[in-house]
C-alpha cells in the first residue's frame, strides 16, 4: 500500500530521511524558492546534464514562437491555423473544402490528405 503525502524531503532521492533531514512541506519549498521550481533531488555534481542545454534552448525557441504568436494575433487580418493553431495573415492561409484554414507548413504536411474537422471555420 503506497500512502501519498504532501512532504518533500531533501537530500536523498529515495524520499528516506535517514541522514537528519526534516519533513519540509512542498509549498514551503516553492514559497522559499524564488522561481517557484522545486530544488533538484538527488546527488548533484555540478555536472550539466547533455540534455540540459537542448531543453534550455527549446524553451527559449516556444518562448519566441509564443511571442511572434501574439504579436500576429493582434492584428486584424489575422485567424488560427485549424492544424497547429498559430496565428496567420489570413493571405498566408489556405482555405480548404473542408471548411478550415491552414498555414503553408500544414498544408505541405496534409497534402490531399483529406482531414474531417469537428469545428469549421468561416471563411474571411
Amino acid at each position: 500500500m503506497i500512502a501519498l503525502s504532501n512532504n518533500y524531503t531533501s537530500g536523498s532521492g529515495s524520499g528516506a530521511s535517514g541522514n537528519g533531514n526534516a519533513f519540509i512541506s512542498r509549498r514551503e519549498m516553492r514559497a522559499n524558492n524564488v522561481t517557484g521550481a522545486l530544488p533538484i533531488v538527488g546527488p548533484t555534481t555540478g555536472v550539466e546534464h547533455a540534455g540540459a542545454h537542448d531543453f534550455e534552448h527549446l524553451i527559449l525557441s516556444l518562448r519566441e514562437l509564443f511571442a511572434q504568436d501574439r504579436q500576429v494575433a493582434s492584428q486584424p487580418d489575422a485567424t488560427r491555423c485549424g492544424i497547429c493553431y498559430l496565428y496567420f495573415p489570413v493571405s498566408e492561409l489556405y482555405y480548404r473544402e473542408e471548411e478550415f484554414y491552414v498555414c503553408q507548413s500544414c498544408q505541405h504536411a496534409l497534402g490531399k490528405q483529406h482531414l474531417p474537422m469537428l469545428r469549421k471555420q468561416q471563411k474571411l
